[in-house]
Order: structure tokens, then C-alpha cells, then sequence
């Protein structure tokens, strides 16, 4: 996801009117993505496991936060 490595720079890029589930739900998708994707790789022979292991953990702790698990 693009906005991951705009950091400050994505507020130009905002969308004005949004309502707060569709931000929820958008915020839902970005954390599931970055569960997803450390995921895949670690489906393969990544060399640093324990580190994309890591970054899985947290993105996961943070969509259950979101869904109120």
C-alpha cells in the first residue's frame, strides 16, 4: 500500500467527507494486508523469520484492536 511510505507526505492526498466506518474498514484492510504479506513470505525460505514473524504479530494484534477481539 502506497500511503505506507508517504508518511506525512499523505495528507495532500486525503479524501474530504469520508465517514469514520469507511475509514475503520480502510484502516481494517491496511492491517490485514500487513498480516498477509509477512505471511507469504514466510510461506517461502525468508532468511529473517523471526523479524517478519515480528511485524505479522503486531499488524494482527492492532486488526483485532480494530474488531474489538
Amino acid at each position: 500500500m502506497f500511503f505506507c511510505r508517504l508518511h506525512d507526505g499523505y495528507g495532500p492526498l486525503g479524501v474530504d467527507g469520508l465517514d469514520d466506518d469507511r475509514i475503520a474498514l480502510y484502516m481494517l484492510a491496511q492491517r490485514l494486508s500487513l498480516t498477509a504479506g509477512p505471511l507469504r513470505l514466510l510461506d517461502g525460505d525468508f532468511p529473517n523469520r523471526a523479524f517478519m514473524t515480528g511485524i505479522a504479530e503486531y499488524n494482527l494484534t492492532k486488526a483485532l484492536e480494530l474488531v474489538g477481539a
